[in-house]
């Protein structure tokens, strides 16, 4: 299972978020309704957790979109949380739309400095991604390891 061996996530290191006065933004696909709002539920529940006024949500159409969206916002925050799922068909659609998904969330966080909390999931079947998605019955919270994964490298860098 993917999540073996993650760190565990304390209320304390949210909380350091919400007191630096942390400004997210999600930037959420609009593909496989249930599995997106199972991610996007995930990291608002991160966000309050943290005491984060609940964060701004923009959303793109597809995966492929989110790192033009990531970057123009990028700017206006302190991390930027990008959220998709690609699940693979029988084309090479899904490599493409994943490399450039990642490549380009990537070089946005390196070029603007501003941390991108990684929300894509990238499955071979639904009922992986469901199992991921922080959905009743998942075994994994995506939406919520990525806002609190942008939530905790934003404020390392506030600090310094």
């Amino acid at each position: 299972m993917s999540g073996h061996g993650a760190p565990i996530i304390g209320a304390e290191e949210l909380v350091a978020a919400g007191k630096a006065g942390i400004r997210a933004v999600i930037v959420a696909a609009s593909w496989h309704t249930q599995i997106m709002d199972g991610l996007i539920d995930g990291a608002l529940r991160a966000a309050r957790d943290a005491g984060i006024a609940e964060p701004e949500l923009v959303r793109v159409p597809g995966t492929f979109e989110l790192p033009v969206a990531a970057a123009r916002l990028a700017p206006e925050f302190d991390t930027v949380i990008a959220l998709g799922v690609v699940i693979r068909g029988g084309t090479p659609h899904f490599d493409y739309v994943c490399q450039g998904a990642t490549l380009g969330l990537t070089d946005v966080s390196v070029r603007t400095g501003v941390p991108v909390g990684f929300g894509v999931l990238t499955c071979d079947t639904e009922e992986q991604a469901i199992a991921r998605a922080g959905l009743e019955g998942s075994i994994e919270d995506k939406g919520y390891e990525a806002m609190s994964a942008g939530l905790q490298t934003a404020t390392v860098l506030v600090r310094r």
